[in-house]
């Protein structure tokens, strides 16, 4: 008997190509649409607790997760505050997630030290334990420092997610997160993440787990080229490398390796490698796939739609994907394959 689908999310795409402030219109078509939650992460565009308040106001019931934050850039009394600021602000239940991020973001450009990445999230997700839900913290870690600060306004009470790949980071979410997310994966290397965090679980049942997974429903050939760029970064970072060797793409791995240019890496990856993962083609091959997320022990799936001229705001593969699970329920319409404008959205 097949598992039952993951459940469905959104994660806003913040695609370099696209026009910033497209996200609003992506933001509010999942709200319409009846997606339960909508991540909120904060890359080279906007300051995500801004950028949640505003979607906050512009939408009707959407709960917001805020993040993932790099805890080496932002210390727990920030993301505390930042969190019950949008929570009380815009009366919505404000959710956190946290992560390393990567040393481009951290070191080159923040300019901060990446120091002991795991003791640095395990310390901030304890501080943000005891903060988000109206205490004090106080921690005088090897890496993080806090003492006395405790939030005025109301609790927001955000339960905690953790972004995790490695082995060190995966035992970090089993102690302290209430669900782990993974990010770009195959659901077989999805599948030893899940069994990496259950076997890291000591007291209690394990965290849940999401992922996210970039999605295109009937996809242009604009979608392809949007999906391959974000691939580039990761081809040859270890952990990635070896997953994408595993699904057979050992040459693209090589050419990242031997120091190929971006630009040659980027005509390098085929479409077969955006699907592996990816959700990417007709509603029932994403199905399909869906269920191969389940099986693997995911519990949901945050889509990370691509949005381009011809699915401008990702409106048709949010749409389309509105009705494959039971998790997504359509708010305010009985047809959730109704046509929505992004123009009548922003």
């Amino acid at each position: 008997m097949s598992p039952a689908l993951p459940a469905l999310s959104v994660s806003l795409g913040l695609w370099q190509d696209r026009p910033s402030d497209e996200v609003l219109v992506t933001a509010i078509a999942a709200d319409r649409l009846g997606y339960g939650e909508l991540w909120i992460g904060e890359m080279a565009t906007y300051d995500a607790f801004v950028l949640g308040a505003v979607i906050g106001e512009r939408t009707e019931r959407i709960s917001l997760t805020l993040g993932p934050f790099a805890v080496a850039v932002r210390d727990p009394v920030m993301i505390a505050v930042g969190a019950a600021s949008v929570a009380e602000l815009v009366g919505r239940r404000v959710d956190v997630a946290i992560g390393s991020s990567s040393p481009v973001v951290v070191e080159q450009w923040h300019g901060r030290t990446q120091r002991r990445p795991a003791k640095a999230l395990a310390e901030s997700a304890s501080a943000l334990r005891s903060l988000l839900g109206g205490g004090r913290a106080s921690i005088d870690g090897e890496v993080i420092h806090t003492n006395g600060f405790r939030l005025r306004t109301g609790a927001p009470n955000s339960e905690l997610t953790i972004a995790a790949f490695g082995e060190r980071a995966v035992r970090v979410a089993a102690n302290h997160a209430d669900r782990m997310v993974i990010n770009l994966v195959t659901p077989a290397s999805a599948g030893r993440l899940v069994s990496m965090l259950r076997e890291a679980t000591v007291d209690g049942p394990a965290p849940r787990v999401a992922a996210w997974v970039t999605a295109a429903v009937d996809p242009v050939p604009e979608a392809f080229e949007q999906l391959r760029r974000g691939l580039v970064p990761y081809l040859g970072v270890p952990g990635y490398a070896e997953m994408f060797r595993e699904a057979g793409f050992s040459d693209i791995v090589d050419l990242a390796n031997a120091g190929s240019h971006p630009k040659e890496l980027l005509l390098a990856v085929p479409d077969e490698l955006v699907r592996a993962v990816g959700l990417v083609g007709s509603v029932e091959e994403i199905t399909e796939r869906l269920g191969a997320y389940a099986s693997a022990g995911v519990d949901e799936v945050a889509l990370v739609p691509s949005s381009t001229d011809g699915d401008p705001g990702a409106l048709h593969t949010l749409a389309a994907l509105a009705a494959v699970t039971p998790s997504v329920s359509a708010v305010g319409t009985d047809d959730r394959s109704a046509e929505l404008s992004s123009t009548e959205l922003y």
